[in-house]
């Protein structure tokens, strides 16, 4: 017999670690740590700001995941923060190029379709870290901001998904609602059952007496 009294209440914990933009946010936040250290001036306010950006990019992933768990609301909301964030980091990515001279790799540049290819197939931190060291800043400031790209676009899928969970499934309050409904349901067939079993056996029983009766 299906226990409704527990069922699709809490919806499965997503593993944000094997979420692909998790991954390359964990990598954006160390080069962005290693750049602002390496590059920025040190006092200079830029540098905490992008370094907290960078991480309330990665930690608000993974607060979404958990609290998703009751909550597919407040996850969307949580990823909708991390995208903010996200997209505050590209600002301060693209002002370093611009206000120092720098180039923005484009379509147009020889080293663009090599880096797109290189952040879209390359996800964990292992696969930068040969690299993060050599790198100077026009190439970690570019790589930096084609991981931001992707970052968004894969949140942005993500949150779709969501919605349709929301959707489909509602909030805490409806799952509860229903896994409860469910729960009276089941309770109210198996006692018609337990009542017809009980039926059963009595007409049973009165047919044996009345044969025990009728005999000599």
């Amino acid at each position: 017999m299906k226990d409704f009294s527990t069922s699709n209440v809490l919806r499965p914990q997503a593993n944000w670690e094997a979420l692909h933009f998790y991954q390359k946010s964990k990598v954006l936040y160390q080069i962005t740590f290693t750049f602002s250290k390496r590059y920025l001036i040190r006092g200079d306010r830029t540098i905490d700001q992008m370094v907290q950006a960078a991480r309330s990019g990665k930690q608000n992933i993974v607060e979404g995941s958990a609290d998703g768990v009751t909550s597919t609301q407040m996850e969307i909301n949580l990823i909708n923060v991390a995208r903010s964030s996200i997209k505050e980091l590209r600002e301060d990515y693209e002002d370093y190029l611009i206000s120092r001279g720098l180039t923005i790799w484009t379509k147009t540049h020889q080293r663009f379709g090599p880096m797109v290819s290189f952040c879209r197939s390359r996800n964990r931190l292992e696969d930068y870290q040969p690299f993060i060291p050599r790198w100077n800043d026009e190439e970690l400031a570019n790589v930096a901001l084609s991981l931001c790209h992707f970052i968004d676009r894969m949140m942005v899928s993500y949150e779709k998904y969501l919605e349709q969970v929301f959707i489909t499934e509602g909030g805490i309050k409806e799952r509860m609602t229903a896994a409860r409904l469910g729960y009276r349901t089941n309770q109210r067939e198996e006692l018609a059952r337990l009542h017809k079993e009980l039926a059963a056996t009595q007409a049973q029983l009165s047919g044996a007496l009345e044969k025990l009766a009728g005999k000599p």
